[in-house]
């Protein structure tokens, strides 16, 4: 997707967000004073922190489209993830003092003046709220953009906590019992939870978590497609931003290929998958001879019974050094790996005596 236009079609989503959570502020204001309920008024603070939160996404986006320069030579694509906390600190201080207000009601109890207009707005402003966090959310989704899903994800929990304050106010209509300041503890309670799971999720992002299995076996498999590549491994991913990453990856090659072939391969590789995925690879080799096949299975098939192993590549035999070297993938599990190390060399000198061998042991990067 061209940047330009994700970075229009986010504020576009963003202004429709501002748009419709500055309606139901002023509805749920509105019944919430004139009724004096203390849930409805909360309920309609929590909305204003919902456009301000989208106001919030769209400086964001529009700093994290601010051009490479000497200090930041790859970008401002992270200013998004920032946003994004942001957002979820805005909704964790609405929760908290919405939870303070509430606790305060409990004890100090007032009976709202609720009635059918009441309820009848308050249907309405659930209606808007469950169609706009699907709108937002799915948005988010389409664009990549995590500030984006946040804010759906928090108007959908908002049609859920409104309709807690519907269930309050039929209670008092039915009962004459006032459970307002229960009310808000409950609305108090998600708000809070959703501010922290956003906090989490975008701090991940942040500190760098790894790449979506789905995307990093797609852009193995599409380089693996490409004829002349005998295998792709050790791929990297590297994210500046939900549209920007940059990445390595090694490939094996025949080892009889030419230096300006191995060129023109890497450049085709490079070209295919940015186009497809708008990353950009730095591409390693390992030479592969094919007559020693034989020998590489046969240490890959000994070396894959050690636990916590998931793969084994780049193996090269050099006769004239009697040197193998190789590279082993191993899972987070895997923790004394010295001794994992040392088990694995001397498994593989018992099959080929006077060898040196070197173990490289990788990390499982992206999945």
């Amino acid at each position: 997707m061209d940047l330009l236009s994700r970075e229009k079609q986010i504020t576009q989503t963003s202004i429709i967000g501002i748009m419709a959570n500055l309606i139901l502020v002023a509805l749920k204001s509105f019944i919430g004073i004139l009724s004096g309920s203390i849930s409805i008024v909360l309920d309609a603070i929590n909305n204003l922190t919902d456009a301000l939160s989208s106001i919030i996404t769209i400086i964001g986006i529009k700093l994290a489209k601010k051009e490479p320069d000497s200090k930041h030579p790859y970008g401002y694509g992270r200013i998004e993830y920032f946003s994004a906390i942001i957002i979820a600190g805005i909704v964790l201080s609405a929760g908290v003092s919405s939870l303070i207000e509430s606790i305060k009601n409990i004890f100090h109890p007032e009976m709202p003046d609720y009635n059918f207009v009441t309820v009848l707005v308050i249907l309405i402003t659930i209606g808007i709220k469950i169609v706009l966090g699907k709108y937002v959310t799915n948005q988010g989704k389409k664009l990549n953009s995590d500030a984006l899903v946040a804010s759906g994800n928090d108007a959908s929990f908002d049609a859920i906590l409104t309709g807690s304050t519907l269930i309050g106010a039929c209670i008092t209509m039915v009962f004459h019992f006032s459970i307002d300041g229960f009310i808000g503890t409950f609305i108090s309670a998600f708000i809070i939870k959703a501010g922290l799971e956003m906090l989490m999720e975008s701090l991940s992002d942040v500190i760098g978590s790894r790449p979506d299995s789905a995307i990093t076996k797609d852009i193995k498999q599409s380089i693996r497609e490409i004829p002349g590549v005998m295998g792709a491994y050790d791929l990297v991913l590297h994210n500046y931003g939900p549209d920007q990453a940059i990445g390595s990856v090694h490939i094996e090659l025949d080892a009889k290929m030419s230096a300006v072939d191995i060129h023109k391969l890497i450049k085709k590789i490079q070209l295919t998958i940015l186009e497809e995925y708008n990353v950009f690879l730095t591409i390693g080799i390992y030479a592969i001879d094919e007559e020693h096949n034989p020998q590489r299975e046969n240490i890959r098939n000994q070396l894959m019974k050690y636990d916590g192993t998931l793969g084994v590549h780049a193996i090269f035999f050099d006769e004239d050094q009697k040197y193998i070297s190789m590279d082993v993938l191993l899972d987070f599990s895997v923790k004394n790996k010295e001794e994992l190390n040392q088990n694995m060399v001397k498994q593989v000198q018992s099959i080929y005596p006077g060898f040196r061998i070197d173990i490289n042991f990788d990390t499982n990067y992206s999945g």
